[in-house]
């Protein structure tokens, strides 16, 4: 599998393996078949494994850890996240810190490459404040104040290499933040034909997952795409029970068209949205897949590459996006 300039990070494959479908978030699967999986990817080439705690509650993270005892390969790479919220900026430190311990201790690693903060950045004062849960959100205040020089520490003090963003908060703050010094080594943007968080959304208005991505090439910052299939929406047929109202339903609906034209050129949709995503201006694309088969078929769509353009412009007049 080809690798890609990162930012100014390590060379990364074309893919990435993500922690949803390790952690049982993505329909059933088994343990067993996860450590095989990590396996598999790994002999495919994919050099970027990409969890967090929140994937299935440690789950993820155990997957890999037993996967290879603490021993990763030569040239694999690990990264984790927390779900910071907004705790008292003299706890900010301290919780970071707890995380990536736990982290670590499921790893059966020392060292993290990559750290994201895996809650949504904010500006204060944002309508964002009034939902129901704002345990996810992070004020982008205290990001400046305590949580970009706890990132800082932490890179110092050599538990991560790294730190990063998880870019589905609110995009003007994410852009902010991509031009400002110290700059993440990564943000991980929303890369799929619907332009769609899905239920990752909190804010009224467009997501600007392309222009988050233009920010980061700007300022050197390394790109990873992830929900190219947005949970499912873009797949034949979602494989786990959802309400009809769900954020991922009402894509599915939206991708009505989308299945259409995979149907009438006789191709898999959640293969051609791959394919979609691996064209979009991103260093890497992280899989939610949960088993060999699934990740048999997104290699199979790296190796084919990104879609011809006419193909490109045909499923952008097929869908509406929110």
């Amino acid at each position: 599998m080809n690798l890609h300039k990162f930012g100014s990070l390590f060379p990364v494959s074309t893919l990435t393996l993500g922690g949803g479908g390790l952690g049982m978030l993505w329909g059933q699967t088994t343990f067993e078949e996860c450590v095989a999986t990590v396996h598999a990817a790994v002999a495919a080439g994919i050099n970027l494994l990409d969890l967090a705690p929140r994937y299935g509650d440690g789950k993820a993270e155990r997957v890999v850890g037993e996967a290879f005892g603490g021993r990763l390969p030569e040239g694999v790479y690990l990264t984790s996240k927390c779900n910071l919220g907004n705790p008292p900026p003299d706890r900010v430190y301290r919780v970071l810190r707890q995380s990536i311990e736990t982290s670590l201790r499921l790893l059966q690693r020392d060292r993290l490459d990559i750290f994201f903060l895996h809650s949504n950045l904010v500006p204060d004062g944002h309508p964002m404040w009034n939902a129901p849960d704002v345990s996810r959100l992070t004020p982008l205040p205290l990001f400046r104040s305590h949580v970009r020089p706890a990132f800082e520490k932490l890179k110092a003090e050599g538990l991560i290499g790294a730190w990063g963003l998880t870019g589905i908060g609110h995009p003007d703050a994410i852009i902010e933040v991509l031009a400002e010094d110290p700059k993440p080594g990564a943000v991980q943007c929303i890369a799929n034909l619907l332009d769609s968080p899905g239920g990752l959304k909190f804010y009224e208005g467009p997501s600007k997952p392309r222009e988050i991505m233009a920010a980061a090439r700007a300022n050197g910052v390394g790109v990873m795409g992830i929900r190219a299939v947005q949970a499912g929406a873009l797949t034949a047929a979602i494989d786990r029970d959802l309400p009809a109202d769900h954020p991922e339903m009402r894509d599915y609906a939206l991708a009505a068209g989308f299945r259409a034209l995979c149907a009438e050129i006789g191709e898999d949709p959640a293969i051609v949205a791959h394919r979609y995503a691996l064209g979009l201006p991103i260093d890497t694309l992280v899989l939610g897949v949960k088993n060999r088969a699934e990740l048999a078929g997104c290699v199979a769509a790296a190796t084919a590459g990104p879609l011809p353009a006419d193909l490109v412009a045909r499923i952008d007049a097929s869908v509406m996006r929110a």
